[in-house]
């Protein structure tokens, strides 16, 4: 199947609602039939009167040739009218009339072109029209057969010989077709300019939006950790939001590493006077107290160490831009286990996408996984499974970390009761107790979160689910 052209693929996103693209292409068309509606209708009001005034014209000059004829005494023998060089006029019913009536009281008169027939012609002054600047009056009649005509008439008076209401008349449909002719060709001409208008503007939307584009694609790369700040040159308008955000990217990072300082700097100021407890204690021997204060002391090592270690993670959490393959991590791992394991020659398998990431630093994602890692070698008889891949999550992309050994695994009870603080199964198997739970606030903090279950070869499965890259 061939590819869409570019401005087709783009033109949906054109009109997504709650769009600033949609909005000022809605308002562009809007206005651009609104202005081509009105310059139509205007256009065509005044051809109209162009092409009326023209057929005027025409009429006034038949009428002049009547009112000559009319003031010059006839010759004996001639007919009045002379020639008015229109044969429509002689046409009967053919929509050309002329007809002059004598207004003098007592002297009717009536005369009219043998294409009037029987029939007559009303007066525009008994229709209350008003006469014009030269004394003549234009209006539209309805003639015999229900004809729609244009008439033009005027009062002469030719003193001793009377008063005269001359009209002439013409077939208003040459009016009708001439403008409806033009209307056609008007709608056409401006369909064709509406539809190049529409394709103008949305080039202009898109070219006008075009360094937003830009901006998220590049606060999209500081995301993904393959850039640091905004770069390049951007419309005035846009520049102040670009020199904004690099300036808030830039604070983001002397807060972080300041709270990474002040972190580190805590725990040195409290190492100190910890370590010269326990000594101190460990120096008195059996002594209640001192073995009081050894135990409290671990305690307080315990709980400082971990909120400084929750401090240090929020601190690393805030950093932007941040990605880690995981796959090199995971081979690592596994091949390390291998060896710090090799008393039980455990074997740990991998299958990693290789397009797999993490969105956060990479020794807190070795801390993770390690932990699980080395849990499952604990208890594993012979083999660990680690498999990796990209899925879509309910807020985005995220990757799936499933650790599987073949030990005995857990209970639902116990499975509960393992992944919380110091909790131990066995204490015969070394460690503090404390991987897994340390997993889950991690996992946590980013926004993920560690599952467990059993694995297909009847042992331990744990599932991280972290946001990918």
């Amino acid at each position: 199947m061939s590819k869409a052209p570019r401005w087709a693929r783009w033109f949906p996103r054109v009109l997504r609602s709650n769009s600033l693209a949609l909005r000022l292409f809605l308002t562009a068309t809007a206005w651009a039939v609104i202005i081509l509606a009105i310059t139509g209708v205007i256009l065509s009001s005044l051809y109209r009167q162009a092409v009326e005034r023209s057929f005027d014209r025409r009429l006034n000059v038949y009428l002049r040739t009547l009112v000559a004829d009319l003031s010059a005494p006839p010759e004996e023998g001639e007919k009045f009218p002379q020639s008015l060089g229109e044969p429509l006029f002689e046409l009967p019913l053919s929509g050309w009339y002329w007809q002059v009536t004598r207004l003098d009281p007592g002297k009717a008169d009536l005369r009219a072109s043998r294409s009037l027939w029987d029939a007559g012609l009303p007066h525009l002054q008994d229709l209350g029209v008003p006469p014009g600047p030269d004394g003549s009056r234009e209006g539209y009649i309805d003639g015999p057969e229900e004809q729609r005509l244009r008439l033009v008439e005027r009062n002469i008076d030719l003193g001793d010989e009377g008063h005269f209401l001359v009209a002439v008349a013409g077939d208003a449909a040459e009016i009708s077709g001439e403008t409806r002719s033009f209307d056609q060709a008007l709608i056409v001409t401006f369909m064709l300019l509406a539809a190049v208008l529409l394709l103008t503007t949305m080039f202009q939307v898109r070219f006008g939006l075009s360094p937003l584009r830009r901006i998220t694609a590049r606060l999209a790369a500081i995301r993904a950790g393959t850039a640091e700040r905004l770069e390049g040159n951007f419309p005035e308008e846009i520049a102040p939001l670009a020199r904004e955000t690099n300036a808030l990217i830039e604070a983001n990072r002397e807060i972080v590493e300041r709270a990474r300082m002040h972190v580190g700097n805590l725990a040195h100021a409290l190492k100190t006077p910890l370590s010269v407890m326990v000594n101190e204690a460990a120096a008195r021997g059996g002594d209640p107290l001192a073995l009081k204060v050894q135990e409290q002391a671990a305690i307080m090592r315990d709980q400082v160490a971990r909120h400084l270690e929750r401090a240090r993670l929020a601190a690393r959490l805030t950093v932007v831009g941040t990605v880690t393959d995981v796959g090199p991590v995971v081979t690592a791992l596994a091949r390390t286990m291998e060896k710090i394991h090799r008393d039980k020659a455990v074997t740990v398998a991998v299958d990693a996408d290789p397009h797999a990431t993490f969105r956060g630093e990479r020794p807190d994602l070795e801390e993770m996984i390690g932990n699980l890692v080395d849990n499952a070698c604990k208890w594993a008889v012979a083999r660990v499974a680690i498999s990796v891949a990209r899925e879509a999550g309910e807020t985005g992309p995220a990757i799936r970390i499933v650790v599987d050994d073949d030990g005995r695994g857990l209970s639902a009870v116990e499975r509960e009761q393992v992944a919380k603080r110091g909790q131990r199964l066995d204490e015969t198997k070394p460690g503090s107790g404390l991987g897994l739970s340390i997993v889950v606030e991690l996992a946590r903090l980013y926004g993920g979160s560690l599952s467990l279950g059993e694995a297909a070869a009847g042992g331990l499965r744990a599932e991280l689910v972290l946001p990918a890259g």
